[in-house]
């Protein structure tokens, strides 16, 4: 009897035992977000500074939710980063399916935003309200990502709660494996939104040179 579940439900246990998904915590693994990273211009810093500014504003009228993140941190991240402009283009609240045939289960869910070139996942984001940790929707991140269909390039995912930030890698394989990078918040010193900025730059550049076209 097939088993169908809510991917807002999925736990990291299940992810492991149904789809043999393992974490690499291998330095090298994932080293997209760390090397090669783009400068970021003035005028793109300066920008960034007026979202911190603008999401500073917004804790202090709680709660702050979903839509609130996407449209004040989300959407001007992903507009810096040329997403919105070919040969990307973004879906919102497209529906996904991953099945583990030999475990009769059947994950189903909704993401948020996604990032797409020629049915690749590029970037996959799902915002939190602000007060959970981003270790409630990892799970469900990666049941997104699993359903990537080419099992020979790396899927990347961001998942944030509009003030933290975390990237993930994940490669299909006999056993699919996933690594993430530190923990980037918008309250540390400075503006850690250069640096979320720059790694989605990175990232969206790795994408296009590997060939991916827009269908």
């Amino acid at each position: 009897m097939t088993q169908t579940l809510a991917a807002r439900e999925i736990t990291l246990h299940e992810l492991e035992t149904k789809f043999c998904i393992q974490l690499v915590e291998d330095d090298q693994f994932f080293r997209e977000w760390q090397d090669n990273l783009p400068e970021i211009t003035d005028a793109e810093k300066e920008r960034l500074d007026r979202v911190k500014l603008s999401y500073q504003n917004l804790t202090k009228y709680p709660p702050l939710l979903e839509n609130t993140v996407k449209m004040v941190v989300l959407s001007p991240l992903l507009d810096l980063a040329d997403f919105y402009l070919h040969p990307f283009h973004i879906k919102s609240e497209k529906s996904v399916a991953i099945a583990a045939e030999d475990e009769g289960v059947i994950v189903r869910g909704e993401i948020d935003v996604l990032a797409l070139l020629e049915q690749v996942w590029l970037v996959v984001i799902e915002s939190k309200k602000a007060a959970f940790s981003l270790d409630v929707g990892k799970p469900q991140l990666l049941a997104y990502m699993l359903s990537n269909p080419d099992r020979e390039k790396p899927a990347y995912g961001l998942i944030t709660n509009g003030s933290s930030f975390r990237f993930i890698k994940l490669v299909k394989g006999e056993t699919t494996r996933y690594a993430v990078s530190k923990l980037f918040d918008i309250f540390n010193p400075g503006n850690e939104l250069y640096s979320v900025l720059s790694v989605l730059k990175r990232l969206g550049q790795l994408a296009m040179s590997e060939g991916y076209r827009l269908s």
